[in-house]
């Protein structure tokens, strides 16, 4: 079942996003070479703290930290490590999300680690082109579908391919509601888009093959052939007048 929120209760969700996307912008400054992925971790425990909120990630289904930090070949849920170091020339997707008063606030960003090649530079922007034609297509009347397929044409119309095991999800009083949202798919199928719905949109885009598989470690998701991946996503809800991004600073 697809919970339709109340306007009070997006409104309670866009604190929440806020809080996450101001993170976003303050933890730019220090994903540089030389940098432990376990020390954002650290920094994202403070701002926890600080902003009085509790982690959404860590505890959910035994996951050990705040932040997923996934480089290159990973996909997601990378787990912060003092041993994994950000080198010059990587890319490192960042997942976070906070539960305030009772919501969950999500979102995701890949960052360039200094200087990148320009192949890993198309990446990171055909994937956020991606998610903004995702969102371009979240409006009321349209289907769920035009949602998956507005992705999969951005990022297979640059070269790259569209991870098919992961997909986004709604989002309110749980991390993961239905519906679920692939990144690939048919226009004009799906549940219709109304007002009230809050969306997790997330295009996961891979340099080679969509194919990925798990580590040991029982959470990081690689990409099959080793090739990079990238990550944004945005929560967004369904709005009488169109949509609106839940997840800004």
């Amino acid at each position: 079942m697809i919970i339709v929120k109340s306007s009070q209760e997006i409104e309670a969700m866009r604190r929440a996003g806020a809080i996450v996307g101001q993170f976003f912008e303050e933890i730019t400054r220090h994903v540089k070479p030389g940098v432990a992925t376990l020390h954002l971790e650290e920094i994202a425990e403070e701002y926890v703290a600080k902003h009085g909120v509790k982690g959404a990630f860590k505890g959910y289904l035994g996951y050990p930290a705040n932040l997923c930090t996934s480089i290159n070949e990973e996909v997601v849920h990378g787990i912060p490590s003092g041993t994994r170091v950000l080198r010059e020339g990587d890319i490192v997707s960042i997942d976070f999300g906070v539960v305030l008063n009772g919501f969950y606030g999500d979102a995701a960003r890949t960052y360039a680690v200094g200087g990148i090649s320009p192949d890993s530079e198309n990446l990171l922007k055909a994937t956020e082109r991606a998610l903004g034609k995702g969102i371009g297509a979240s409006l009321p009347g349209n289907r769920l579908g035009d949602i998956s397929s507005s992705v999969q044409e951005e990022a297979e119309g640059a070269g790259f391919s569209v991870v098919r095991d992961f997909v986004g999800h709604g989002i309110g009083r749980t991390l993961h509601e239905e519906p679920q949202i692939p990144n690939f798919g048919t226009a004009g199928i799906g549940p219709k888009l109304m007002p009230g719905m809050v969306l997790a949109i997330e295009p996961m885009i891979n340099e080679g093959g969509y194919a990925v598989e798990i580590l040991p470690d029982g959470w990081t998701v690689v990409t099959r052939d080793r090739n990079r991946s990238a990550h944004f996503e945005h929560m967004v809800a369904i709005t009488p007048e169109g949509n609106r991004i839940l997840s800004l600073p």
